[in-house]
């Protein structure tokens, strides 16, 4: 394991009990019911990180799940918080996304009914025709192989979103 990975990991675990609060559940029904969170935009790891940590369970660990899939399937991995949710990307561009909402997860990838084969199942509202993803409500819904197979396909392609 890389020191990044290791301090990553570090910086993911949840804290607490692993149980959703009262507080938490309504801070994530209001925020997030039908949106994504109200999570400030900004570049980088630790503000994934901090989304991350900030989504109760079982949010939490599945959108940890994803992260830590991400990085072990793109070495050149790059985060981002954007819209309420953490983007991932390789290269000039984001290629997919993690949100969690009420009841689920949502891992969406851009242009994915173009670019992926199969393509996901699930057609995002808000998000564009050609975006698919799956919707996630448990850890045992996380098929890492179909996963990591769908990020290795869509990170060959051009990104969404230059960089600056």
């Amino acid at each position: 394991m890389s020191e990044h990975e290791s301090s990553a990991s570090q910086s993911r675990k949840p804290k607490g009990d692993g149980k959703t609060t009262v507080a938490s559940a309504a801070m994530l029904k209001t925020g997030m019911t039908g949106r994504a969170s109200p999570a400030k935009a900004a570049v980088g790891d630790q503000p994934v990180f901090a989304y991350i940590s900030s989504l109760p369970e079982p949010q939490r660990g599945i959108a940890e799940a994803i992260d830590a899939l991400a990085a072990r399937t793109l070495p050149d991995l790059q985060r981002s918080v954007k819209w309420g949710m953490a983007y991932y990307g390789v290269g000039d561009g984001w290629c997919f996304s993690s949100g969690g909402f009420v009841g689920h997860v949502k891992l969406m990838f851009i242009n994915g009914a173009v670019l992926l084969d199969p393509i996901p199942p699930v057609t995002p509202v808000g998000m564009g025709k050609a975006t698919r993803g799956v919707e996630l409500g448990s850890l045992t819904d996380l098929d890492e192989q179909q996963i990591a197979d769908w990020m290795r396909q869509i990170s060959l392609a051009p990104g969404v979103g230059k960089r600056r």
